[in-house]
């Protein structure tokens, strides 16, 4: 049955975490822990069933926007989607065989390294180099579509904050172009999950629409403050949000 007191409390939250995804990644800290506090009976590859059909439908609202008014450069980022999405089904795979739970501690140790890094360089991501994609960039792409689409499948936390790091670091974006950029691949790997996740009837439509709803509002929200903030206001928000993942990840670790 379809609660409509439970579509009430999952609209407010899937619109914040499609706010804060399409500005700088991040939605599922807010999203997926409200889905397992809101509905602590539906099983959890349910949940994060209906989870991935209500971000996906933002992250596709939000790359809409970005496409229209940032300049994307879509030979290497159409073959990055495309790798990210053969690794995400293929983490997705290997969460049947593997024990993820060494991904932790390695994750919290890439995220403080990330932070850092960001932190002690105050100008990075603030410029853009504007400079053309080689054919290295191309190969740099598909590596990083791969490993990240294959962390997000097995894994999950943090795919955006890494996405947009990476191409700041390899392309040179600044973190309006490389948050825009993520969408496009973050697009993929929601996709990848999706075609596991509908097939065995994992996911609670009548929660995920309106859900989707309120997602795609967030990520239109979201998307024009990243636009109007520009880089200055991603990189404070960029930096809150992998302060914000790496306590979680640690107090995961620490109770787990």
């Amino acid at each position: 049955m379809i609660d409509p007191s439970t579509i009430a409390l999952l609209i407010p939250l899937s619109f914040v975490a499609g706010m804060i995804d399409a500005a700088v990644g991040g939605g599922g800290l807010i999203q997926v822990p409200g889905l397992f506090a809101i509905l602590p009976n539906v099983a959890p590859a349910t949940l994060m069933g209906t989870n991935k059909f209500a971000s996906i439908m933002g992250t596709a609202s939000a790359t809409w926007r970005y496409a229209r008014q940032v300049k994307l450069d879509w030979h290497i980022l159409l073959p990055c989607a495309v790798a990210a999405f053969l690794g995400s089904y293929g983490g997705a795979s290997m969460i049947q065989l593997l024990d993820k739970h060494w991904v932790r501690p390695l994750v919290i140790v890439l995220l403080a390294v990330m932070l850092v890094y960001t932190w002690i360089k105050p100008t990075f991501g603030t410029e853009d180099a504007g400079r053309p994609l080689t054919r290295r960039d191309l190969y740099v792409g598909l590596v990083i579509g791969a490993c990240i689409g294959f962390y997000d499948g097995f894994f999950g936390p943090g795919t955006g904050s890494f996405l947009i790091f990476l191409f700041v670091r390899f392309f040179h974006f600044d973190f309006l172009r490389a948050s825009a950029s993520a969408k496009v691949v973050n697009l993929a790997t929601n996709l990848a999950a999706l075609v596991s996740f509908i097939p065995v009837g994992a996911v609670i439509y009548g929660y995920a629409i309106p859900m989707a709803a309120a997602n795609v509002a967030g990520a239109q929200v979201g998307s024009r403050m990243a636009l109007k903030g520009g880089n200055t206001w991603i990189r404070r928000l960029f930096l809150t949000l992998a302060i914000v993942l790496l306590a979680k990840l640690i107090w995961d670790t620490l109770h787990a």
